[in-house]
């Protein structure tokens, strides 16, 4: 279903590049409709290079409500913005931003609230496990501090970029002091929860993640990619007779929350 359109709709541009991958917007809309809700997201797909002057431009769109970023904009965006939440800020990332009347934006970040959200909606306990993520990068950082907030036992985060990851180390480290914290290869021996934070398995052909011959059985293993619904890193994981947590879990659960931020109590 979309939502009937009007003058008075609010609108939510989705800025990535690429964008025909994107899901979110078949989600946005429909709880839109469900919630009564006079507002509709639309995908739109900008290059890097462009970011900057498509957002100064939607700064004088009277009935925008904000903007919902994904690849590669999290962290340009947050550079953009005219003010963050402090997770955003300590990230230094953001996934949406909020247009006041003034076409100031307000950058905020839901990635890890949402997947904590979902592995939690499925039953799923964090506190005091032992957590492999693999990335550093926006989304991976997002949910890094969610599950160090959540009291995760141990976490190490592996990336191809080592430099990346001991900052974000080193920065959880200072936030949350007393936190188990490292870099480490991506090897998910010993660990009992493993997250994909990458887009590794968004496309034919990608490597997986973790050798999956390192995933014990009855370990949960979690991705944020959403398309494909299945990844090969989630079905091999299910080969070894792991427990699996699907990306869609959660965009579902991070809906919530972004219409709650945009639409339905815009003042938060």
């Amino acid at each position: 279903m979309t939502p009937a359109i009007s003058g008075a709709t609010k609108v939510v541009v989705h800025l990535a590049f690429p964008a025909r991958h994107l899901r979110t917007p078949g989600y946005f809309n429909a709880s839109c409709v469900q919630q009564r809700l006079d507002a509709v997201l639309v995908p739109w797909q900008v290059a890097p290079e462009h970011l900057a002057g498509a957002l100064e431009g939607l700064r004088r769109v009277e009935n925008l409500a904000g903007v919902i970023v994904t690849i590669p904009h999290k962290g340009p965006i947050a550079a953009l913005c005219d003010s963050l939440s402090p997770t955003a800020a300590f990230l230094n990332v953001a996934n949406v931003a909020r247009r006041d009347a003034s076409g100031r934006f307000h950058g905020e970040m839901f990635d890890g609230a949402g997947m904590l959200r979902g592995l939690r909606r499925a039953g799923h306990d964090i506190a005091g496990r032992r957590a492999l993520l693999i990335g550093a990068g926006g989304a991976a950082a997002g949910v890094a501090e969610a599950l160090v907030r959540a009291g995760v036992g141990r976490l190490g985060i592996a990336n191809r970029s080592q430099a990346k990851a001991r900052d974000l180390k080193q920065r959880l480290r200072v936030a949350f002091p007393g936190c188990q914290v490292d870099v480490v290869e991506a090897d998910a021996s010993g660990c009992d929860l493993i997250i994909n934070g990458t887009s590794l398995g968004m496309h034919a052909g990608d490597p997986l993640p973790v050798d999956p011959r390192t995933l014990a059985p009855g370990s949960l293993v979690a991705e944020v990619v959403m398309e494909p619904d299945e990844t090969p890193f989630l079905i091999a994981a299910a080969e070894r007779g792991c427990v699996v947590h699907k990306g869609v879990h959660m965009i579902e659960c991070q809906i919530e929350l972004l219409v709650d931020f945009l639409l339905t109590h815009p003042e938060t």
